[in-house]
């Protein structure tokens, strides 16, 4: 039997349960079977003036459906927004009708977001919206219309409060800003590459090295300078990748389109494939799908 295609997922494992590990535990369509690891990238903080903002909110009862109420709905686009926010309702559980969330739309960009949103200790349980859309640019659009239909029966939809990471896109706001509506993003958390990620990710790579294939899957601009160089790729008097080898055995897949151009535009790098949705299934598909042109 052949030994299993290592897969290194570049980024920490999502608790309880990883989508990415369940995804690539199966054979794919030639028998073939994946080794996924995990190595992470990125070191989150939480941001003390970004918490203490929001458990203000919460606290004060700025967050629900009636009228007076500032915000009447959220957003949210990561995982560690999300673990910042948990801990914000874990602090407050107790108390009586703590965090009173119940009645109000929480908007999420994807599956993982929405699995980690649905796991938050809110009782009822948080109305959770929008993981199918898979991007900002999507839900944005989404959150446009149901929004809207949500508060139908008023002249204008109340503010939305939006948890975000001091690295993030601005699309969002700028697409619900510009049909007039406030959009008040917090930052709730700060992120920075690892100082171990470089070395770690190296020792890793020497256990198989002499594997005749193997997929490392980049789900971030950050760090993509110390993956190249882990892979030796990167040209470090240049700041450029080397040429591909024809005899390669290490291939690259991006989350999306914006890492794989982050990858083009700044080391002059194309990576294998690019997944077409940012989901544990446009991986798959983008790593099979190459392996059967092969």
């Amino acid at each position: 039997m052949s030994p299993k295609i290592p897969l290194y997922l570049l980024k920490t494992k999502s608790s309880p349960g990883d989508a990415y590990e369940e995804k690539f535990s199966v054979p794919d369509h030639t028998g073939c079977e994946y080794a996924p690891e995990f190595v992470p990238v990125l070191e989150h903080q939480f941001d003390d003036q970004g918490m203490s903002k929001v458990r203000g909110i919460l606290e004060n009862r700025q967050i629900g459906r009636a009228e007076d109420k500032k915000y009447g709905g959220m957003i949210f686009t990561s995982q560690r927004a999300v673990e910042a926010f948990t801990k914000l309702v874990e602090e407050g559980r107790g108390e009586d009708n703590w965090p009173f969330l119940q009645d109000i739309p929480v908007y999420s960009v994807g599956p993982a977001t929405t699995r980690a949103l649905k796991a938050v200790p809110q009782v009822p349980s948080l109305q959770v919206f929008g993981d199918h859309t898979g991007n900002g640019a999507i839900l944005a659009s989404y959150i446009l219309d149901h929004y809207r239909a949500w508060y139908k029966e008023r002249e204008s939809v109340p503010a939305l409060l939006f948890l975000v990471g001091d690295k993030r896109r601005d699309i969002i706001p700028k697409v619900l800003t510009g049909a007039g509506w406030q959009v008040d993003e917090v930052v709730i958390y700060g992120t920075g590459e690892m100082k171990s990620f470089r070395d770690d990710f190296s020792q890793r790579l020497k256990v198989t090295a002499d594997r005749p294939r193997r997929w490392v899957v980049v789900f971030s601009p950050s760090g993509c300078d110390s993956m190249l160089s882990a892979l030796d790729l990167l040209d470090e008097s240049s700041g450029k990748a080397k040429p591909k080898e024809s005899s390669r055995s290490t291939y690259i897949a991006t989350i999306g389109p914006t890492t794989r151009d982050h990858l083009i535009h700044n080391f002059g790098y194309e990576p294998e494939v690019s997944a077409e949705q940012p989901s544990p299934e446009g991986v798959w598909d983008a790593i099979t799908g190459y392996s059967r042109t092969q």
